[in-house]
């Protein structure tokens, strides 16, 4: 007869009452519980209700009214079928837009010569090239050196004071106290070597060399080299405020130079010069993303302004031919991603088509703007949305706007045909060539994603943008093509590729206000002026100061890249052949044909570019539909496969049907701790037997493990992290329902635990030798629940690349994980006695470290445990006199310094992640936030709005931010610590908690408002931050708050003034200091990653020198061999 094992999980308090209560009639655990529910089970088939029951089912009656209300079923219901949810959320593709999906990270040797063939302008080619020469040689003669143009020419980003002067106009307009202002003006300016830029010829300058110059001696705290001291003290009696004033005011010349007015008024005035010379305009109110709501509905106010007064301006000039508006979604919505794919369509598709209704009662058009790549396929869910409105149908004035750069932009336009083919309508098609370029490459990078979306040269991106060109003037019925392009022979091959019966409607080209008029001045206006008679319209910012800072970068960027056509067109070096170069005949000189660009490594060979033998660990695209489809078909696989971690030493084996009633009994089920109704799998702790046994057989192994040559360990363990990838779907489901992360942190964490695997791997495989480096022993590794996968191999494969044995005691929490780790171990051929799995709790990890056989431990967890744990290890020495090593990884109180210099939005983004991420739970998580107190109004509401954004949930959910808390022990204690901060009087903010959150451990995201440092006394485990403002007199004393709670693992600094940044920097006492960026997330091998004081021993995981202190540092100790034979692999 079949039997099945039946598991409940119990807290040890109930353990310890079971096992006290069968020993005392005389019988085992198992036979006790088994008794106890055929006793229950009898009265209540025989219809009668015991008391006791009926007790406690009173007792649960309120909490289950509260399930069902939630739409839940009751914990003991097998109802549960993780990543269900998930798989209903991924999208059925039309055929073209799974072309769209299948290009985005589609190597460029495969896109381009496609491209060619398509762009080829055949027998056009030399008409091209002479109306390139003749818009070039005019441009030329106007000699553009003058203005805000010569400046940025003279200026560029190649050179320090290029640099100085971009840092100068994104930061200084903001900065609300003067003591800021001025530091910022020293920082940047006193290091530049203005001098030398007084040999140009324009008058501008020169006049705004001479102004810096003078400036940075003002503010230098060095002499110059070249000024007169009597002129030196001339100019000194300006003072401060007289520089501020003069910085500040060369500042908003050049923001005025990119922006066509503060207000839609101020545009809609200044744009008439332009209009009266024949260009049309599309007026964008300036913004960056919406960090909340309320930044949200101000933008969004802001574009219905817009629209109304851009509508009376127009005067039924229509679509064409009159003014147009174009809307930023992420400007529109906090949340416009793929991940919040439903809030997107319930919450920001009804601003958009509202928006748009606007627009078509003036008969304006109202394009799209494109953003970065992971937002381009729901953007165009958006499109389709807004092209079936029914009040909208037939209408030709949504534009869409598509980016050369990207490698799908072929097939977006194929889509978009269609879309208008089906609608009935001409959609307006701006075509640019892409702006995010670097942020593209950087993530790519950064995630290990398997391509670029983007192009990594430029030729390629102008080739595919003729190439678009082409595909878009093909469907003149569907679709109006909107060129936007500053380069001369790219206007050239478009209006010879156009043909020669231009009309009204056809199409446009279009340009940036402040960057492409020169150009246009030769494009716009009658044949019999010179010109060639084609529509121009420029694109014109609006917005503040305060708001055109990001843009103004971008532009800065753009300008003053050395490819760059409004660079060049200024550079007396470059010729005019250069200048019209045809991109296609370039890409046809690179071999082998469609090459990328040599300096840009594929993401996966990013170390190996830097001399490092070893690949950049695989990440997933989570904005990749496809990637969403394989990852969902993985993960609902996995959940068929029964889970179970058992001790190395456990003699009855996997095969559950042979187990003996005492197996049984010490089965532990392990809970998801978002849904406390999945049991994930099970479990069964160490006892005293197994774990002597573990070491008996590791000091065995010892011996022959050591001299095991690095090359063959390093390669064991470049097996398993190529494993580890293989099963990616498995090891992210384990994290997401054991350990309750998001996709994305499950993610990251299998990528860590790679990079542990790998970059160990490399640095024995080149620097060890068996005689020079051995290793000390068995080692035990104890890690903890927080990074079950990533903390847990990153200890396992350090003590193995460096040759010593390994007992491996995961947290108690999350075992599964663990022991499907040391599974890939020992499947890559790492012998089982080498690396030993003793699941527990905290009693197998206490016998382990008091064993006088163990030569050495690693810890991850609480500074408490590390102190007890060095206690022990104090009182005895290795067989060299040596102290056993500890290396211990503890907690910390991570605080932040934001200053007034730093941008509100950046700050935001990067505290929420910091404190919020992985619901709080890292060591190197951000406790403490310092904001100065003159822009702390500005940013507390930001970052309190941005918090209210979040989702707080099951982590199976794509959309979940914060998931739960490891446990109930874990949520009782830090929900009774927000109560205590808020009983002292503190101020308390936390995100509403959903009411699906009632079958696991939440705590929501909390902001609590503190007076000072010393007001948080210990470390609180979890989405909790607190927030302290400063006063800038205060800086140097508030550092030494900090410093004073002992603790030292992660800081970070929000600041643009470099020498306040050193100052910070070098006071803080901290292992690793994050500037202008989250402090969470090192990267092995990039960032190493460890603390002093209480957070810590060192060395740092993931640096050069923690294999060293698993290494004997003093007289080789010789094991003791015995006959035996070698540990078998466990291929």
């Amino acid at each position: 007869m079949s039997s099945t094992t039946l598991g409940v999980k119990v807290d040890p308090v109930l353990r310890e009452r079971i096992r006290n209560a069968a020993e005392r009639i005389g019988r085992t655990q198992h036979w006790f519980i088994k008794q106890s529910i055929y006793s229950m089970l009898e009265e209540i088939e025989a219809g009668r209700l015991p008391l006791s029951l009926q007790h406690a089912l009173a007792a649960e009656a309120t909490s289950l009214a509260e399930l069902e209300e939630a739409g839940l079923s009751p914990i003991n219901q097998e109802t549960v079928q993780p990543f269900l949810d998930f798989a209903q959320q991924i999208a059925a593709q039309s055929v073209l837009r799974s072309a769209i999906t299948g290009a985005y990270r589609r190597s460029e040797i495969e896109c381009i010569p496609m491209l060619l063939e398509l762009a080829d302008p055949g027998a056009q080619k030399q008409a091209i090239q002479s109306t390139a020469r003749t818009l070039v040689e005019a441009i030329r003669n106007k000699k553009l050196t003058g203005g805000v143009d010569g400046l940025i020419h003279e200026y560029s980003l190649s050179s320090q004071e290029g640099v100085a002067l971009m840092c100068l106009a994104e930061a200084l307009l903001r900065i609300p106290d003067k003591e800021s202002r001025d530091s910022l003006i020293r920082d940047k300016i006193s290091k530049g070597d203005w001098q030398s830029h007084l040999s140009s010829g324009s008058l501008f300058v020169n006049a705004a060399t001479w102004g810096l110059m003078i400036t940075g001696k003002l503010v230098s705290t060095n002499s110059e080299k070249g000024l007169s001291s009597a002129l030196s003290r001339i100019l000194s009696k300006g003072g401060e405020p007289l520089v501020r004033q003069g910085v500040d005011r060369a500042m908003r010349l050049m923001g005025e130079h990119f922006v066509c007015g503060q207000t839609i008024s101020n545009a809609l005035a200044n744009s008439r010069k332009w209009i009266n010379k024949g260009f049309n305009y599309s007026y964008d109110m300036l913004g960056e993303a919406a960090m909340t709501d309320a930044d949200a509905l101000k933008y969004y106010a802001s574009y219905e302004q817009a629209i109304h007064a851009i509508g009376k301006s127009s005067t039924g000039l229509g679509i064409y031919e009159g003014p147009g508006i174009s809307i930023k979604l992420s400007a529109l919505h906090a949340r416009y991603s793929r991940a919040q794919y439903d809030t997107v369509m319930n919450e920001l598709y009804p601003r958009v088509r509202d928006l748009t209704l606007l627009a078509h009662q003036y008969d304006i058009g109202i394009n799209i703007d494109a953003e970065e790549a992971d937002r381009l396929e729901i953007s165009l869910d958006l499109l389709e949305r807004l092209c079936h409105e029914p009040a909208l149908a037939s209408w030709n004035g949504i534009g869409f706007v598509i980016q050369a750069y990207q490698k799908r932009s072929p097939y977006v336009i194929d889509y978009v045909t269609d879309l208008a083919r089906r609608t009935k309508r001409r959609i307006m098609v701006r075509l640019v060539k892409g702006a995010y370029w670097d942020t593209e490459i950087k993530r790519a990078q950064t995630d290990g994603l398997e391509g670029y979306p983007v192009y990594t040269r430029k030729v390629h991106t102008d080739v595919c943008y003729l190439a678009c060109a082409r595909k878009l003037l093909d469907e003149p019925e569907y679709v109006f093509p909107q060129f936007a392009t500053h380069n001369a022979h790219t206007v050239a091959a478009i209006y010879h590729m156009a043909g020669t019966n231009y009309y009204k409607g056809q199409y446009e080209f279009q340009c940036l206000h402040g960057m492409g008029e020169p150009l246009y001045e030769e494009v716009v206006g009658a044949t019999t002026a010179n010109k060639l008679n084609r529509s121009c319209r420029i694109y014109a910012p609006v917005g503040t100061h305060e708001t055109l800072l990001a843009y103004l970068v971008r532009r800065l960027l753009e300008n003053g890249a050395n490819s760059s056509f409004v660079n060049q067109i200024t550079n007396k070096n470059t010729t005019i052949d250069e200048l019209i170069a045809d991109p296609i005949e370039q890409s046809r000189t690179i071999e082998p044909l469609g090459s990328p660009h040599p300096l840009i490594p594929e993401p996966r060979n990013l170390y190996i570019s830097q001399g490092e033998n070893r690949l950049n660990s695989q990440g997933l695209d989570l904005s990749n539909e496809h990637r969403l489809a394989s990852l969902s078909a993985g993960l609902l696989a996995s959940t068929t496969k029964e889970r179970l971690a058992i001790p190395a030493t456990f003699e009855e084996g996997k095969d559950t049907t042979q187990w003996s009633d005492a197996a049984h009994e010490r089965l532990i089920d392990i809970l998801n701790p978002a849904d406390h109704r999945d049991k994930v799998g099970a479990a069964i702790f160490s006892n005293q037997e197994e774990v002597n046994e573990a070491l008996n057989r590791a000091e065995h192994a010892a011996p022959i493990w050591a001299v095991t040559p690095p090359l063959e360990r390093a390669n064991c363990l470049i097996r398993a992290a190529d494993l580890l990838e293989s099963q990616t779907p498995d090891f992210i489901a384990l994290a997401v329902r054991e350990a309750g992360k998001s996709y994305a942190n499950a993610v990251a964490e299998l990528r860590e635990a790679v990079d542990f695997l790998r970059y160990y791997a490399r640095q024995v495989a080149e620097t060890y030798q068996i005689d020079s480096h051995p290793p000390l022993g068995p080692i035990v590794c104890i890690s903890p629940w927080n990074f079950p996968l990533a903390i847990f191999l990153g200890q396992v494969s350090a003590a193995l690349a460096a040759g010593n044995v390994v007992l491996a005691k995961p947290a108690e929490q999350t075992p599964l994980i663990a022991y499907y780790a040391i599974e890939a171990l020992h499947q890559a051929g790492i012998p089982k006695d080498v690396v030993q799995l003793l699941p527990g709790e905290g009693d197998v990890g206490a016998t382990l470290v008091a064993d006088k056989r163990v030569q050495g431990v690693m810890f991850t967890g609480s500074t408490q445990v590390a102190g007890l744990i060095a206690e022990n290890l104090s009182q005895r020495l290795n067989a060299a006199g040596q102290p056993i090593p500890l290396i211990a990884e503890t907690g910390g109180l991570n605080a932040m310094i934001v200053d007034s210099s730093a941008l509100a939005e950046q700050v935001t983004a990067d505290v929420i992640n910091s404190a919020f991420d992985s619901a709080g739970q890292r060591c190197s998580a951000l406790r403490i936030l310092c904001v100065q107190e003159d822009v702390a109004d500005t940013i507390i509401t930001m970052l309190k709005g941005a918090m209210h954004e979040l989702r707080l949930g099951n982590p199976d959910q794509l959309h979940t931010d914060v998931g739960p808390v490891i446990d109930a022990e874990a949520q009782q204690n830090i929900a009774d610590y927000i109560e205590e901060m808020r009983s002292k009087g503190f101020k308390v903010e936390q995100l509403a908690i959903p009411k699906t959150t009632k079958v696991g451990t939440f705590i929501p995201p909390t902001v609590i408002e503190v007076n000072q440092a010393s007001d948080v006394s210990r470390e609180i485990f979890g989405p909790v931050l607190h927030i302290l403002r400063y006063q800038h007199s205060n800086l140097s004393n508030l550092i030494d708050e900090i410093n004073a709670n002992g603790y030292g693992l992660t800081f970070g600094i929000h600041s643009r003034i470099d020498e306040r940044i050193d100052k910070l920097s070098t006071q803080i006492k901290a292992g690793n200091v994050y500037v202008n960026r989250n402090i969470v997330g090192a990267v092995v091998g990039s960032q190493p990653f460890g603390g002093q004081g209480l957070s810590g021993t060192g060395p740092k995981a993931g640096g050069p020198l923690y294999l060293l202190r698993l290494v004997q540092n003093g007289p080789v100790v010789t094991f003791k061999q015995e006959s035996q034979e070698a540990p078998t692999p466990a291929m």
